[in-house]
């Protein structure tokens, strides 16, 4: 079974590397063509907005991600083979099956599950040229491309270092993890995995004295109030109001 290559939702493990709030990615996403006028009884809520975006390396909260998927824009549909239970993640060591790396092994430095990529560090290399202008010449930089983790790679057993395919099972304490298929051995999950933009690991994290601690997350600090946010400002401040307003006239 295959669906089309535009998923409605962001893998976990994206947002957990991004480790940036669901409400700000789904904010960033968002494309609304138009929608009615709120609060106005004569109107109901109708929103006409963008549902489905084509998903690339660039990530889906970034400035070129919505390029690539501005309005009218007309790409080739691609296809993409859901995955019940994602089994690559960054660290892992996994063997090439295609190209002309055929057989060699590497490490994932990125992966993105909206397309079933992931990037294996130094291998899969393609030439790019950039900044060619007709007074320069250009650079010619080398990158690697996205493989597919359904038939382009398979995970290495740490026993053996040979590749094989894993199914997910369950320890006697019920912890999930992966089993090689071929040998039994648990391949566990990669520290790496756990690194995001703002730390390596979470134990090594070390609070700024900007960030809202988890005591204070919990604590609910706001007290609703019938006056504006003038009001509240003003009566702070101990401000009183003196002035008498001009009469106004409604025909």
């Amino acid at each position: 079974m295959r669906i089309t290559g535009v998923l409605q939702k962001i893998g976990d493990v994206s947002k957990k590397f991004a480790n940036l709030p669901e409400s700000y990615v789904k904010r960033s996403m968002e494309q609304v063509y138009w929608k009615t006028p709120r609060g106005l009884p004569q109107y109901l809520p109708r929103t006409i907005e963008r549902k489905r975006f084509r998903f690339t390396t660039n990530r889906p909260w970034t400035g070129q991600f919505r390029q690539q998927n501005m309005p009218g824009t007309i790409r080739k549909k691609v296809f993409v083979e859901p995955v019940a239970n994602w089994s690559f993640f960054k660290g892992d060591r996994v063997e090439v099956l295609v190209g002309r790396d055929k057989g060699k092994q590497g490490i994932v430095s990125q992966v993105f599950q909206e397309r079933n990529w992931i990037i294996v560090s130094g291998l899969n290399c393609h030439l790019r040229k950039v900044a060619d202008e007709k007074d320069y010449p250009g650079i010619t930089i080398k990158s690697e491309a996205p493989l597919l983790v359904t038939d382009q790679v398979r995970l290495v057993d740490p026993s053996d270092l040979q590749g094989t395919s894993i199914e997910w099972r369950f320890t006697e304490d019920g912890e999930k993890v992966r089993v090689s298929t071929r040998t039994g051995r648990i391949i566990p999950i990669p520290k790496g995995h756990e690194e995001t933009h703002d730390y390596k690991a979470k134990s090594l994290y070390v609070e700024r004295p900007k960030d809202t601690v988890g005591d204070v997350v919990k604590e609910i600090t706001f007290k609703p109030s019938l006056q504006t946010f003038e009001m509240e400002i003003m009566k702070e401040m101990g401000i009183e109001e003196d002035r008498i307003p001009t009469k106004t006239y409604w025909y």
